[in-house]
This record gives structure tokens, C-alpha cells and sequence, in this order.
């Protein structure tokens, strides 16, 4: 069975069961609090606090998704036989759950009863063993599921404790539950974990870091929910009967066509890395010394290093899930090239330098990195012998001793300030970037009016970020945006600035405000009283050119927002596109 069929057997296997197949969404979280998309449930996180209505977005309470994820928790110890950046995660989700009388939704019953199902029947594994969790002194043992997995005939259920089967919230807070996991054998005969099932029940006001310091509070949530994850990667790994990920046929096309002199980590490594910059690439992400694009620089020079660009087979195994990455190679290729040639000025300046070292510590390792860029996990592959001491936890610590240091010039620099504005889409960290966010949000509103204007009213807005520097704005639509609309929509931006309209503010009641044409994020979840800002003349003057709910900060008038530039457009998942821009006074 190849990984192709387990895909397809997946989704069809629960598209039968009710399930609305939704594409996965882009590595680019619209959760401000993650760097990238962790786990299948972070596009669903709203559909489980109510903030979102599954049944307007997707037509059922059921979805169904094979969602690409990156985690560089495990960074390091990629090269071994199962860490990666990126996965791919199989997940069946049910907003609703027992604590409703929705009766498409579905509860741990149902859910055991389909994994168990799709597991032994469909692609006929044995399973080894189940978790469930043995309960704490917040949460009661889950007794339940140990009674279904029992009457399927499972005698092997062990109960585990809170760090291994509660799942904790996605980002700073949310969703949380009780977990119960199941275990086959691969071909080592070894047992290992493919599919977790998560009963959301709780809702916690913290991270999954401080749940397990009991600094987190959980309370029931309102509406219970299932969310499940397997690991496609894993699971390919057991049909397979290999012995670790990277024989599946998901890796073997990449690793047999590397250099024969890589060590068999270093193929590991490189395959791993490789295929998880192809697809942040594809994801709009671009390598630079901030954030993501820190990661994915990170993670391209580690490849770059070894002179390797070669993505065909990454192509050929992904392309029929994933069009866009036939789409988009040449532009990939392109990133990684340019990335290759800032990279190889330095690199052949650090690997001189590096050889005139005698044992590199971490503070030599800072400053390698520092003046050539030279990334931590470069250093360790080009000297090994030199660098078997030097850890990533005593190089971090100097990181953060530098970046200490940056940040105490940076308050002298500002008056003590420290962050003072992050609603989760905006942030500033003083009083000057507080007038380019406030400037740069006003915006987003003339970016949406008009968008709507040249592209029709079916685009809604999906999302935004906005630093000082720059704002993101994610919106509904089908199809690349020409460069010809695109110029359109920014004339259209700087004519309304130009204008100089007035910005108002009033509140008034949810239901009339929607009634007076306002536009509203489509996902969120509104009070019953509301802000409705309008931007140009009121209806008896002439129709407004923008209309929102809106909570945050804006100017005056439009003509203190400057000279507006759409940087980029871009595709974020199927149906979702988004722009970068910056305004310049």
C-alpha cells in the first residue's frame, strides 16, 4: 500500500461517515500566538469555542483533513529514526460532541469506534495497545473509553498520566481533553504511537507548559468536541513494515538520490529539511533573520551547506496532494539559490575561520554565527571532532545573552517601554510603532473595501497581522490575483488616502450594525454591542467607502495613513489568498 492509497483511503473512509473534506491550511498560522501550524486542529480552533459555525463554513459538524504541520521543538535531534520538522497529519474532527443535541456530531463512542475500525479492517493492522488517562486531581480517570476500547476487544489498555495522554491548548490558550492513543508495531517489531484521539472538554487559559505547572486553569467548555491526529509519516512507516520513516516511499525517492559521501544522518537530516523548505517556500514564507523566515533560513542552510537543490523528487511524491508545488518550483528553486549564493560568501569565510579553532565552545559558535551566519547546526556538521562539546542549551544561552542585551539598548532607546499593544493581530513595542500599527490598520479596512471593489463581494476578510513594519491580510478567493487588479486595488487604497476621508467611530447593537451593510470578520464571534467604523462619506452623502467591525486602534483621517504598496499576493491554502503591504509617509 502506497502513501497515496493510505491518503485516500483516509479521507474516503470518513467522507462516508459524514465527514466534509477540508484542504489543509497553510503552514502559516492565522494564530498570531504560534509561529506555524502545529497539529490539524489549529484551522478548526474556533469551530470548538464557538466562535466560528461549522455548519455555515463547511455544511456539517464533521470535517476531515490531511493537514501539514512543522514542529521545530525536535530540531536537533532530526537525523535520528523518527524526528521531523515536517509532517503530515491525518485527523477526523467533530465540533459538538456529547454536550449538544446536534445528533450528526459525535462523542469518544463513536470516535474509538472508527479509528478502531479504520485501523483493523480497512488497513488491516494488529493493534499492539491503548492509553487512556488515568486521571488527576482536576480531571476524573476517563473510565469510559477504557470501556469501549474493552468492548472491541482491546484487553491492553494502560492508563497514563497528564504530560503523556491530556492534550494542552494550541497557542496560549484554548481547547483541551483527555486523550486515549494507539500503538502497532513497526518493522522492527518495535511498538510505536500513531494516532492520538483528544476529547475536548475543557477549556484551559494557558499554554499546555503551564497546565503541567499548574499555573494554567481549566474550566468545562461549552461545547465538547473531538480531534484526532496520526501521523501519516508513522502510519506509511507500519503498513510498510519498515523500520523507520525514512524507507517509506514518503522519503526513499529524496535519500537514494543524495550523495553517496552523506552519512546515513546526514541524509536523513537533509531530506527532512529539504522537504520542509520546499513547502514553506511554497507557503509565501521567505528565509531572513526574523521568525519564520528565521526557521526556514535555519533549516535551507543546513541543506545549502552540502550544495544540494535538487527538489524533483520532493515534487514527484508531493505534487498530485500538492499542485502547488509544481506550480510554484521554479520559484522555489529560485529562493533556494539566491539563498545558496548569499550563504556561500560567508561559508567559505566561516569554514576558514572555523579551522583556525582549536574546540569550539559556545561562545565561539555565537560569534561564528553572528559575523558569518554560520548556523548552529552547520557548525556541528562541518567539525564534528571540534564541536562534540558544544551543546545547542549552552549555545541558546548566549543567544539569549545577546538578545538581553539588544533589548536593554532598545528600551533606553524607547523610555523603558515594553510591549505595549498585542491584541494578537497587532503589535507594538512603543509609542512610535504604536502610530505605524494604528496607520497600517487603518489600512487593512481600504485593502478589504477594496479588494471587494475590483474583486466582488464574495471576498470576506480571513485574518491579519500587522507589525509596524508591515501588514498581512488573508482573504477569501479563488484564483491568483493579476497583476493588473492588483495595481488597481492599490490605486484605489492611496485614492481614498488622497482624499483625506474621516474615520468615525460609533457603537451600536450586533444585529444593526450588520443591518446597516457593516462587514464583519466572518469567523469571529461578535458581543451583543459593537464598533462600527466607517471611513468617507455617511450613506446621505454617498455610500461610505469602508464599513467594519472593528475593535482596534485607527487615525483620524485617511491622509495620515501615507503611501500604501501591496508587496506581495500570495496563496495561503485552496480558496484563501494573502497580501503584504507596507505604507511609507
Amino acid at each position: 500500500m502506497t502513501h497515496s492509497d493510505i491518503r485516500q483511503k483516509f479521507l474516503k473512509f470518513f467522507e462516508k461517515r459524514g465527514h466534509k473534506i477540508v484542504p489543509s491550511s497553510s503552514l502559516l498560522p492565522t494564530d498570531p500566538s504560534v509561529l506555524f501550524t502545529t497539529a490539524g486542529m489549529q484551522q478548526f480552533k474556533p469551530y470548538y469555542t464557538g466562535e466560528a459555525d461549522p455548519i455555515k463554513d463547511f455544511g456539517s459538524l464533521n470535517t476531515v483533513t490531511i493537514q501539514k504541520c512543522i514542529r521545530t521543538s525536535d530540531i536537533d535531534e532530526v537525523g535520528d529514526e523518527s524526528h521531523l520538522t515536517f509532517f503530515e497529519m491525518l485527523g477526523n474532527f467533530s465540533f459538538g460532541g456529547a454536550s449538544t443535541k446536534l445528533s450528526t456530531s459525535y462523542w469518544k463512542k463513536e470516535a474509538i469506534e472508527y479509528a478502531h475500525e479504520f485501523i483493523t479492517q480497512e488497513i488491516k493492522l494488529e493493534i499492539s495497545y491503548v492509553t487512556v488517562f488515568e486521571g488527576s486531581s482536576a480531571v476524573p480517570k476517563d473510565e469510559e473509553s477504557k470501556k469501549i476500547w474493552q468492548s472491541l476487544g482491546i484487553t491492553d489498555v494502560r492508563e497514563e498520566g497528564m504530560e503523556d495522554v491530556f492534550w494542552g491548548p494550541t497557542g496560549n490558550s484554548g481547547p483541551c481533553g483527555p486523550t486515549t492513543e494507539i500503538y502497532c508495531k513497526n518493522g522492527n517489531g518495535k511498538d510505536v504511537e500513531i494516532w492520538n484521539i483528544v476529547f475536548n472538554e475543557f477549556f484551559c487559559d494557558g499554554s499546555r507548559d503551564k497546565l503541567l505547572k499548574g499555573e494554567a486553569k481549566l474550566k468545562p467548555s461549552e461545547q465538547k468536541g473531538i480531534d484526532t491526529g496520526m501521523g501519516l509519516e508513522r502510519l506509511t512507516m507500519i503498513v510498510q513494515e519498515k523500520k523507520n520513516i525514512f524507507e517509506t516511499d514518503l522519503f526513499e525517492p529524496t535519500t537514494s538520490n543524495l550523495p553517496t559521501s552523506l552519512s546515513e544522518r546526514q541524509k536523513r537530516i537533509v531530506s527532512d529539511h529539504l522537504r520542509a523548505s520546499v513547502f514553506l517556500i511554497a507557503d509565501g514564507i521567505q528565509p531572513s533573520n526574523k521568525d519564520q523566515g528565521y526557521v526556514l533560513r535555519r533549516l535551507m542552510r543546513r541543506v545549502l551547506a552540502f550544495g544540494i537543490f535538487d527538489i524533483q523528487p520532493i515534487i514527484d511524491v508531493y505534487g498530485d496532494h500538492y499542485s502547488d508545488l509544481t506550480t510554484k518550483k521554479d520559484e522555489i528553486i529560485l529562493t533556494l539559490r539566491e539563498e545558496y549564493e548569499r550563504f556561500k560568501k560567508t561559508l567559505d569565510k566561516a569554514r576558514k575561520e572555523l579551522g583556525t579553532i582549536r574546540e569550539v565552545d559556545a561562545k565561539e559558535a555565537f560569534r561564528l554565527y553572528e559575523s558569518f551566519g554560520m548556523p548552529f547546526e552547520v557548525i556541528k556538521d562541518t567539525e564534528p571532532e571540534k564541536t562534540k562539546k558544544l551543546t545547542r542549551e549552552d549555545f541558546d544561552e548566549e543567544f539569549k545573552k545577546h538578545q538581553s542585551k539588544s533589548r536593554e539598548g532598545s528600551e533606553k532607546k524607547f523610555g523603558g517601554h515594553g510591549l505595549i499593544l498585542d491584541t494578537g493581530e497587532l503589535k507594538a513595542g512603543n509609542e512610535e510603532e504604536l502610530v505605524k500599527v494604528t496607520r497600517l490598520h487603518t489600512a487593512t479596512h481600504l485593502l478589504h473595501a477594496s479588494l471587494r471593489m475590483v474583486l466582488g463581494d464574495d471576498v470576506h476578510q480571513a485574518g491579519s497581522d500587522i507589525t509596524a513594519e508591515r501588514l498581512r491580510f488573508d482573504f477569501t478567493f479563488p484564483r491568483k490575483v493579476t497583476p493588473e487588479e492588483i495595481k488597481q486595488v492599490e490605486e484605489l487604497v492611496n485614492e481614498a488616502i488622497k482624499k483625506n476621508y474621516e474615520v468615525n467611530k460609533k457603537e451600536m447593537p450586533y444585529e444593526e450594525a450588520i443591518k446597516t451593510g457593516a462587514l464583519a470578520f466572518f469567523k469571529l464571534k461578535y458581543p451583543n454591542s459593537v464598533k462600527v467604523y466607517t471611513i468617507g462619506p455617511e450613506p446621505a452623502e454617498g455610500q461610505p467607502f469602508s464599513k467594519e467591525l472593528c475593535g482596534g486602534p485607527h487615525v483620524n483621517h485617511t491622509g495620515e495613513i501615507g503611501t500604501f504598496k501591496i508587496a506581495k499576493e500570495e496563496a495561503v491554502s485552496a480558496g484563501t489568498r494573502r497580501i503584504r503591504a507596507t505604507v511609507e509617509l
